[in-house]
């Protein structure tokens, strides 16, 4: 899915040709015609996120300043760029101040828009990536913080922020790298104990024999090594969250102690003569199926219903796709400045390779594949050669999927080269060509011209199969079938070609 823009402009023409040109340079475009109606789609909860803001500063009613101000009074973080005929001095100083990103001036070419566009996206990744770090190191973190624009997932962060709403034991499943602990920390972010603690206890990382001395803390002198006094986990967490995450590594032993603290509401340290009573919420994560795991008779089926009030199951990375743009903004954005590299973009052929990986590593694998990549570039827009480690893993589709690119260099799309051998009047396809016949002057087949036609598109929407779709007026799970028929054609062809 594509960046969403939304224009604010009360005169009809100029609000069409902005339109035209946001679309062009490859955003998803809502308009509207006041200032009001701008603020009523900025905060209605229902609505699909706003990803940046053009605005007029003359409107009758409310006026661009005015939104300004009342953006500013919501709390509201989103770009804003601000054009108006009459640009003297005074209305970018007083724009500016008002928190507008950027400011042009009618009538506005496509190419500045475009840079600031890509500037104003850019600069609110990167914020809302420094607020995330921040907001989650002040155990502050909240669901606003959380990346995504996956139904599934959505549906996931509603059940979540009612659980937020009180002490209920949450259970998180999924799998390795889904961002099960970014999940537990909005969740506590949201509710009443944001202000207490929240400590994270990695179950699979303790080993056995301090499991217990770990979670319940242990009295000095209490075993060989106790020189000191130990609160333990629990205690840590009074009046807080307590996280356990990869709750199914437990052994038995300690698992028998924790449904006693979870049923009493106290904990007893190793060596302790007597229980301390906690204040602490429960929620647990695992990448295995807990239930496979009491059959088994590895887990204890009186801990599993007691965790096992709310699940939760985070999707994977491959069932969520049309996240994987926004990640890739937000990590680029975040890697970028941290190592003072001046990368812009990346190119649409590495986003539509990027986009069509299963990522069996999920989010973690993805941040580290942009890390990686954005370490080692030598220019400004990362493209495929900048992830060789990914493209070793990518499916056949990713080859036939994309064809050798050409930069346009106005808006920055890409176009699909011309087929050598092929000299034929080609038909005007936006910024490429699309041609008709064949060398031999016959008319190609409606295959090949449809194949043609869908890598151009995911070339030009930058990997955005949801948006790519859409524009081709055909489902999704249609266009990786289309692309799965395409990549097992060109398998077999190549396996049946004569060898030297």
């Amino acid at each position: 899915m594509a960046e969403r823009i939304l224009i604010a402009d009360d005169d009809a023409v100029q609000r069409r040709l902005l339109e035209n040109m946001v679309q062009r340079c490859g955003y998803e475009v809502i308009t509207v015609d006041s200032g009001d109606a701008a603020m009523a789609r900025l905060i209605d909860p229902e609505a699909a996120a706003i990803d940046a803001l053009v605005l007029d500063l003359m409107m009758p009613g409310l006026d661009g300043m005015g939104v300004l101000d009342k953006i500013r009074d919501s709390g509201l973080s989103i770009p804003v760029i601000v054009q108006t005929a009459h640009g003297g001095i005074e209305n970018v100083v007083s724009a500016m101040r008002a928190g507008a990103h950027d400011f042009v001036v009618k009538p506005v070419g496509v190419e500045r828009l475009q840079v600031s566009l890509r500037n104003a996206l850019n600069t609110s990744a990167l914020k809302g990536e420094l607020q995330r770090i921040r907001h989650s190191r002040e155990g502050k973190l909240t669901f606003a913080d959380i990346v995504t624009r996956n139904a599934g997932m959505d549906a996931v962060l509603r059940t979540a922020r009612k659980a937020a709403t009180s002490t209920i034991p949450v259970l998180i499943e999924g799998e390795s790298g889904v961002g099960k602990e970014l999940i537990a920390r909005a969740i506590h972010g949201s509710g009443e104990r944001s202000s207490k603690p929240f400590v994270a206890v990695n179950c699979g990382a303790i080993p056995d024999n301090l499991v217990e001395s770990i979670l319940f803390g242990h009295e000095k002198g209490a075993f060989t090594g106790a020189t000191d006094r130990h609160l333990g986990k629990f205690v840590e967490a009074h009046g807080g969250t307590l996280f356990l995450d990869e709750v199914g590594e437990l052994p038995l032993s300690a698992q028998v102690k924790l449904l006693r603290a979870l049923q009493e509401g106290s904990v007893e340290a190793v060596g302790g003569r007597k229980p301390v009573k906690v204040d602490v919420r429960i929620i647990s994560a695992t990448n295995r199926k807990l239930l496979d795991l009491v059959k088994a008779g590895q887990f204890r089926e009186d801990l599993f219903y007691r965790l096992h009030v709310l699940p939760l199951t985070v999707p994977p990375l491959r069932a969520r796709r049309e996240d994987i743009p926004y990640l890739l903004r937000h990590f680029l954005a975040r890697f970028c400045a941290e190592e003072n590299r001046p990368i812009t973009s990346i190119a649409g052929d590495a986003m539509a390779m990027l986009t069509q990986l299963d990522w069996p590593g999920n989010i973690r694998q993805l941040e580290n594949a942009v890390y990686r990549a954005v370490v080692m570039s030598e220019g400004d827009q990362l493209g495929l050669a900048d992830f060789p480690q990914t493209t070793a893993y990518a499916p056949s589709i990713v080859a036939s999927a994309v064809a050798p690119l050409i930069v346009d260099p106005v808006f920055h799309t890409m176009a699909p080269t011309m087929v050598p051998g092929i000299d034929a009047a080609p038909i005007s396809l936006a910024a490429g060509s699309l041609s008709m016949l064949t060398a031999e002057n016959e008319v190609r087949a409606l295959e090949e011209l449809e194949s043609e036609i869908i890598r151009f598109a995911i070339a030009h929407y930058r990997g955005q199969m949801s948006e790519v779709a859409r524009r081709l007026k055909i489902g999704r799970s249609t266009l990786y079938r289309k692309l799965d028929e395409a990549a097992e054609k060109d398998s077999s062809i190549a396996d049946s070609a004569p060898s030297n």
